[in-house]
């Protein structure tokens, strides 16, 4: 992936419905075969992960990333996507979406850091983390100098736990929260010491919200598939 390139990253999560498991073995395998390529043909790179029994309301994610530089690149892609999806609605329920834009970090003076999760990847982590994230009106109302400090310290922390990447994506204004936060990693007890001690940042304060929180496992059999590999 380039540095300076725009990715859409979307996370759809999806729920068996009860006329699902009522179909044999061989059916619900064809099921998710089709939704696996109706949405690898929006153009996307696709991941699948289960969720569920992490969860109890989500039973897998699909994570689906595109080149966005032209700005009728996220209507096509919804609308193929939707497509693509409709047919299967009647045993695979979505409840959620979760999406936004990469975009370069203001607190940061690289173009990426060897920390940042590339969605074009071809060999993925086992565990992703996915949450929305808002910041206080009181965080935007301070000095980018105040703020700077607070991210520093935060930076640093993070820092500390290389082998954890990260992928921040921005909506602001375009779903109810303002990011996206993804996370990679092959242990979590250990991405959660992380957590923990990001708790104890002083930007902590500033934090209005950051769930739910969805953790999944790099699964594509979950559909009876391989996942995407451009």
């Amino acid at each position: 992936m380039a540095p300076k390139q725009r990715v859409l990253s979307h996370f759809a999560f999806f729920t068996f419905a009860d006329a699902y498991w009522a179909l044999p073995p061989d059916e619900r395998r064809d099921v998710g075969v089709r939704l696996l390529e109706g949405v690898r043909r929006t153009g996307a790179h696709v991941e699948v992960y289960r969720v569920f029994p992490a969860r109890g309301d989500t039973d897998f994610l699909v994570w689906s990333s595109i080149v966005a530089e032209d700005p009728c690149a996220a209507a096509t892609f919804f609308r193929q996507y939707a497509q693509a999806v409709e047919g299967e609605r009647h045993v695979v329920r979505p409840t959620l979406t979760l999406w936004g834009f990469t975009k370069p970090s203001i607190y940061t003076r690289s173009d990426r850091s060897p920390q940042e999760l590339d969605p074009f990847a071809g060999e993925r982590k086992t565990y992703l983390i996915v949450y929305p994230f808002v910041k206080t009106a009181e965080w935007y109302l301070m000095s980018r100098d105040a703020r700077q400090g607070m991210m520093n310290e935060h930076i640093r922390i993070g820092r500390q736990y290389p082998e954890i990447t990260q992928l921040l994506l921005y909506s602001f204004g375009l779903q109810d929260q303002e990011f996206i936060v993804v996370y990679e990693t092959e242990d979590l007890a250990h991405f959660s010491d992380l957590v923990m001690e990001l708790r104890s940042s002083e930007a902590r304060r500033f934090t209005e919200r950051d769930t739910p929180i969805f953790t999944a496992v790099h699964d594509p059999a979950v559909l009876g598939g391989e996942a995407s590999r451009p």
